[in-house]
Parts: structure tokens; sequence; C-alpha cells
């Protein structure tokens, strides 16, 4: 009988479950993915939560950087697996996951031709992930990664590799490039809204925290998207002690191009001043290490009818909880008299 099945271990010991064995596993960390990088090459991890614009704005960065003459590689480590959508017009391209998951059941090597793909001078590729209920998608990006490195990801020559991840998702594979210094500087994309600012405000909070642990990685600044003049987005740049890198209008046009996958970061056209600046800030600007908010300081860049500020937190009694009424009924404690 095995130790799963119920059987006694080896010294008479109770058996171990093969729940006991799953949780063992959970616990076990990943092997440590190398994290030197040439010093010509800028490793940026670029943050934010999902919807906020991260896609849109390194699509139209790296298009940018490129044209400017500069050797761009743009990794998506998002599971929907979208952010080079709109650098190849819509088109999804074969994610490392997925392709790593049928070279090995045809029994082949991957290959650099099967997951990187290029545009006007841009490298591109998507990590990819689990669907929905089958699997962890932090997992997922440790995995792409250690692929990456088979590939020989650090022996490869670019000026700038931006890496897009989501924010409001808080598990240790998201969180690689600032736990392990996979890169030297972080990008946060929010805009005047609680939520992405929260989110913003989480990853400040995160780099500042492994860089109480030793860690190295600063964060580089703040992109704005959907700016609509409110300045919410810019009082937490301004708190939080980061410098703003550039502030994309909410803007119809960009609207409607970005829907129907657009690139706008081209030289000569309306808004190539905007992300020519947008590049020369991300080159150029330090990482520093941020001054995250607490809740209230985050609230309080919000007008209270913005975020519902003044609710008083009401206690709920045991008679809420039950839904009737709630008579006490006497203890059986004994209590003696005191002496």
């Amino acid at each position: 009988m095995s130790m799963a099945d119920g059987g006694m271990a080896c010294g008479g010991s109770a058996a171990r479950t093969i729940t006991d064995f799953l949780r063992d596993e959970a616990r076990i960390e990943p092997d440590p993915v190398p994290t030197k990088a040439t010093k010509e090459t800028q490793i940026i991890a670029i943050y934010g939560k999902g919807g906020s614009g991260k896609s849109f704005a390194l699509a139209n960065l790296s298009y940018m950087m490129a044209q400017q003459g500069k050797r761009v590689l743009l990794i998506g480590c998002d599971p929907k697996s979208d952010t080079t959508s709109l650098l190849f017009g819509g088109r999804a391209c074969p994610t490392i996951i997925e392709t790593s998951a049928k070279k090995k059941l045809a029994g082949e090597d991957v290959k650099i031709g099967d997951v990187c793909f290029k545009r006007d001078g841009v490298f591109a590729m998507e990590l990819g992930g689990p669907e929905v209920g089958r699997g962890c998608g932090g997992r997922g990006i440790i995995h792409g990664f250690e692929l990456l490195e088979k590939l020989g990801f650090h022996e490869w020559g670019f000026d700038y590799v931006l890496l897009d991840f989501l924010g409001d998702v808080v598990c240790g594979g998201f969180g690689l490039p600032i736990a392990r210094d996979m890169c030297q500087k972080v990008i946060v994309v929010g805009s005047n809204d609680l939520q992405s600012l929260y989110v913003a405000n989480n990853v400040c909070s995160a780099v500042e925290y492994f860089r109480k642990l030793g860690g190295n990685v600063g964060v580089a600044g703040m992109i704005i998207n959907k700016d609509d003049g409110s300045g919410e987005a810019a009082a937490f740049a301004d708190a939080a002690g980061i410098p703003v890198l550039a502030a994309i209008p909410a803007n119809e046009d960009i609207r409607k191009k970005s829907a129907n996958y657009q690139i706008i970061g081209t030289p000569g056209g309306q808004w190539a001043p905007l992300f020519e600046e947008l590049a020369a800030n991300v080159a150029t600007a330090p990482p520093v290490r941020p001054k995250p908010l607490n809740q209230d300081q985050l609230l309080a860049l919000f007008a209270a009818e913005a975020v519902g500020r003044g609710v008083v937190l009401e206690p709920a009694s045991f008679e809420d909880m039950c839904g009737t009424t709630y008579k006490e009924k006497p203890t059986l404690e004994v209590v003696y008299d005191a002496v």
C-alpha cells in the first residue's frame, strides 16, 4: 500500500495523503532565474492595472524607439497575451508556453523563430499563460523566463527589453523582475482613477519592500494614460516621489486608432512628439526609491464625492448576522464569588 493510499510510512509514522504532498510541492520555491544582464541593455518592467493602457503605450513606445535606431525587444507577460496585438495589427502571435508544450509533445526543441516575431525593427514575443482554472499564471511566467534563458536571453544584443506585466496580480511570478533584480527599473501606468492608482501604489510598495531587503530595482516614473486633466495621477506621482514620463491625453483620435490596431508613435505623425519625449524620458530616467502612500493618503487625492469618503464603519451584531431577534442564553459557566 502506498503512502498516498493511507498505508503506514517507514518507521511506523502515520501515512501522508495526496493533499499533504500537494501542499509540500506548493511550498517549494522555483529554481532561481539568472538575472545578469549586459550593461548595454536596459531591462524595464512596466506595470499597471489591467485595461490601463500598458500594451497601447508599450507598442507605440517600442515602435518609436525602433524608428530612432534602437534595438528593442517587447515581451508580453500577461496571460491575456495581447501585448503585441497592436504592434501586429490585431494578429496574435504564438505564445512561448503554448509553443513549448506543442514542441515537447512532438519531441522537438523550441527555436527563436517559433516564438519571436518582428515588425519594422521591433522584436516581440508573448509568454502566455494558462486558461482560467487550469494552472498558475505566475508559474507560467517563471517557466517562460526559464525557456528564454535556454534560448540565450542574456546573450541577445538589445538596447531595451520592455516587459509588460499585470500590476493587479500579486503572486510571485508577476513580481519576478522586482524580487530578483531582473530589471534595472520599473515604470507604472495609470489614469486619473482610484483603482489604477491603487495598483500603481501597490507596485511602488513592492519595489520599496525589496529595496529594504537589499534589492536594486527602482521606479523610473509614471505614464499617465487617458489623461482628462483632472490631475489625480500627477498628484499621486508627486506624492510618491516619482516623475511623470508622459501624459497621453484622453483623445478620440487616439481611442479610434488604438481600437483599429493602428500605431500612432510614428516619426512625423500627429503624436510623434509625445512618444519621442516618452522614449527620451524612459531612456534617461534613473530608478528611484518611491514613497508609497497609505490608504488615507491615496483617497485624499480624490474629491470626497468621487470615492465615497465620510462613510462610517458600523459594526454588525450577531442578530444582524442571523436576521432575527436573538435572545441571549444563560451561560453554563460557573462563576465563583471573590473570597
